[in-house]
């Protein structure tokens, strides 16, 4: 007996995957939402799944831990620390957040720091900038956690699936949507127009079927799912460069405790060290960011990008030595203000090396199977990058 539904009038509403939930997936959810709220009937809006391979939503990391005696944390943000809004149309975008609180302008005292030569010397440590208001950087607060989980919070028609990788697009293209069949009615034929992508997980379960499959995975993982799938611009996926980071994050039980580079006592206060190293990149003071004042002394330090590149296969507790090493050199403490907590994270991929001659790649759009590949990798390699790629990526299903 022939399913009556397959006669209906009314065209389904149109589903779309996103593989990856940083700010990239978010943002391009977000953006989604509010496109289709303009454009379908409230009864048949657009039907979003985010796939995400951790526990968590957001490149914004945040780490803490607690002390038992005090109740008070140590808190690191050891994804990125801020992130600027230099386009109109991504200012009006987080004025909410800012009116809110949520996030807030970091106007950092900026210096440049050069570690000292010989042991027991006081690094040279001269003022560089300072940031303000009108060139900001901005910070989510109370963590940098924060901005992502209330971006997932407030999505509508989105479903987040957590803990699930989904497998490369070529494993099982040889499967065919049931629903395309010789009973589809002329609505559903146009509605699907025979694009549509069943995706899999890497146990092989289905994740279902879907109109539009969107990978907003760092360049590296984008290649691998989308090997040998027919993507129309594959080639274009490995073309852009990233580079690892090394992010060692250092805590302290008081800021008595703290090196005098650190406390002001050796140099004017500030919140943000520019390094001229060979292994470290940029310091960042976490309890002086607005709203951290309760924090316990914790301080996050980058790696350089090169650095983190060439060592990036290397043992983590080799590493986290080498790092502490040149923290050592680079901050100046003795036995009597060395770290409480210690602690190290690796990014494999973690910066876009942006060639400022070469035109930005963009997303990368395949029509005919209706797939897209996006991230901040496409642009500049930072936040407002996630942004901009996600309006590219709705103007471009939304033309269809």
């Amino acid at each position: 007996m022939t399913d009556p539904a397959l006669y209906s009038n009314e065209i389904s509403a149109p589903k779309v995957a996103i593989i990856g939930g940083g700010l990239t997936g978010l943002l391009t959810a977000t953006l989604l939402e509010r496109a289709s709220n303009q454009t379908s009937t409230p009864s048949n809006p657009l039907q979003i799944t985010i796939f995400e391979k951790s526990r968590s939503v957001g490149r914004l990391a945040t780490r803490y831990r607690s002390d038992s005696k005090t109740g008070k944390n140590w808190q690191w943000s050891f994804g990125a620390q801020f992130f600027t809004a230099k386009t109109a149309d991504f200012q009006a975008f987080i004025a909410p957040w800012l009116d809110s609180g949520l996030l807030q302008p970091w106007c950092a005292e900026v210096v440049e720091l050069t570690p000292a030569v010989d042991s027991g010397q006081s690094p040279n440590i001269r003022s560089k900038e300072q940031w303000d208001v009108v060139h900001a950087r901005y910070i989510s607060t109370p963590k940098m956690t924060s901005w992502g989980r209330e971006l997932a919070a407030a999505l509508q028609h989105t479903t987040i699936v957590f803990k699930t990788r989904v497998a490369p697009l070529a494993q099982y293209l040889h499967h065919q949507n049931p629903q395309h069949s010789q009973h589809q009615t002329q609505n559903q034929i146009h509605n699907q127009n025979n694009k549509q992508t069943e995706l899999f997980d890497e146990t092989g379960a289905s994740l279902g079927w879907f109109d539009w499959v969107i990978c907003t995975a760092p360049n590296g993982q984008a290649v691998e799912l989308m090997a040998n799938s027919g993507f129309a611009q594959q080639a274009k996926i490995a073309k852009p460069k990233m580079q690892a980071c090394y992010t060692l994050m250092l805590g302290w039980d008081d800021v008595q405790k703290l090196p005098g580079t650190l406390s002001g006592q050796l140099a004017p206060q500030w919140d943000v060290a520019y390094v001229n190293s060979a292994v470290l990149d940029r310091v960042f003071i976490e309890h002086q960011k607005p709203t951290h004042d309760e924090l316990l002394p914790s301080v996050t330090i980058h790696a350089r990008n090169d650095w983190s590149e060439a060592h990036v296969d290397e043992y983590m507790e080799s590493v986290k030595e080498q790092l502490l090493q040149s923290a050592k050199q680079a901050l100046n403490w003795d036995e009597g203000s060395t770290p409480s907590q210690t602690d190290c994270h690796r990014w494999r991929y973690a910066a876009t090396i942006v060639d400022r001659d070469t035109e930005e790649l963009g997303i990368l759009i395949d029509e005919t199977k209706q797939w897209i590949v996006s991230g901040d990798w496409c642009a500049k390699g930072n936040i407002e990058s996630c942004y901009r790629m996600a309006q590219h990526t709705v103007e471009a299903i939304f033309k269809q």
